[in-house]
C-alpha cells in the first residue's frame, strides 16, 4: 500500500486526485495540502495542512497539482525528506524548471503537463506525422480550456509544439500574427488559445498542406483522465530511482510488465 500526499487536495484536480486513489486498493492518502486547508479538512478524512513543511506524515510519494509557484519550497522539501514527487502543475518560471531539474539528480520526478494518458499518445502520432509530412505542411496547434485557467497557451500545446521541433529543428513559435502583415513562413508554428465556460481540454493539432488538412485531435471531458494518469505516475514515482521522468517513460515500464 503506497502512501500518497496530495498538494491541492482541495482544487478541482486534485479532488479528482482523491476519488481516484479512493476507489484503489494499493495506495491511499495520507495527507493533503492546501492553501484553504481549514475549509478542506472538513471533508477530508486524512490532516489537510496549509503548506507542504507542515506535513509530518512518511510518505511513499507526492502528487502536486496546486500551483507553480509551490514547486520550490515542494522540492525542497520533498529533497530533504527523500519523496519521490510527480509534478502535475503547469506555467512554471525558468528558475523553477531548473529546480526540477536540480531535484531530479536526488529525488525521482516524473514532470508533465498533461497527465492524460491520451495526450501522451497524440504526442508520438504528432511526432510522426511531423517527420513523415515534413516541412511542405504549415502546422497550427488550437487548445481551449475553462474560463479559470490562467496560463496560455496551455502547457500542454507547448508540449505538442516541443515534440514537433524535435523532428523540425528550425521551427519557431508564434503566438500572435495581427500585429504583422506577411505571408506565414515555413518554419513557423502557429499557437492559439481558447478561454470559455467549463472546457475541461481540447487540444488539435492541424498539418495542412497542399490541397488537404490532416487533423489529430484529443478531448477531455472531465478530469479524471488527468487524475488516472497522475495517481499511475505516483506509484510509478515511488518505485523508480533519482531521476528526471515523463510520462513517456511509465508507459514503457507498464508496458514492458
Amino acid at each position: 500500500m503506497k502512501r500518497i500526499v496530495v498538494s491541492g487536495c482541495g482544487g478541482r484536480l486534485g479532488t479528482a486526485i482523491l476519488q481516484r486513489i479512493a476507489a484503489r486498493e494499493d495506495c491511499t492518502v495520507v495527507a493533503g495540502v492546501d492553501i484553504a486547508a481549514d475549509t478542506v479538512q472538513a471533508r477530508c478524512d486524512f490532516p489537510v495542512y496549509p503548506s507542504i513543511d507542515s506535513v509530518t506524515e512518511a510518505a511513499d510519494a507526492i502528487i502536486d497539482c496546486s500551483h507553480h509557484t509551490v514547486a520550490i519550497p515542494l522540492l525542497a522539501y520533498c529533497t530533504a525528506k527523500h519523496i519521490p514527487v510527480v509534478v502535475a502543475t503547469t506555467g512554471h518560471t525558468e528558475e523553477e524548471i531548473c529546480a526540477i531539474r536540480e531535484a531530479s539528480a536526488r529525488i525521482p520526478v516524473l514532470y508533465s503537463r498533461n497527465m492524460s494518458l491520451g495526450i501522451n499518445l497524440l504526442l508520438e502520432l504528432v511526432q510522426r506525422a511531423a517527420a513523415v509530412l515534413g516541412e511542405e505542411y504549415d502546422v497550427e496547434i488550437v487548445e481551449a480550456h475553462h474560463n479559470k485557467k490562467l496560463d496560455a497557451p496551455s502547457g500542454t500545446a507547448l508540449m505538442l509544439a516541443d515534440a514537433i521541433r524535435e523532428v523540425r529543428e528550425e521551427s519557431e513559435y508564434v503566438y500572435d500574427r495581427h500585429s504583422v502583415r506577411r505571408e506565414r513562413a515555413p518554419e513557423e508554428i502557429g499557437i492559439h488559445s481558447v478561454r470559455g465556460g467549463t472546457i475541461v481540454g481540447e487540444h488539435e493539432v492541424i498539418f495542412a498542406g497542399t490541397d488537404e488538412v490532416i487533423r489529430i485531435s484529443h478531448s477531455a471531458y472531465s478530469r479524471d483522465v488527468f487524475a488516472t494518469g497522475a495517481v499511475r505516475a505516483a506509484l510509478f514515482a515511488a518505485d523508480a530511482k533519482p531521476g528526471l521522468y515523463s510520462m513517456k517513460e511509465m508507459l514503457a515500464e507498464e508496458k514492458a510488465e
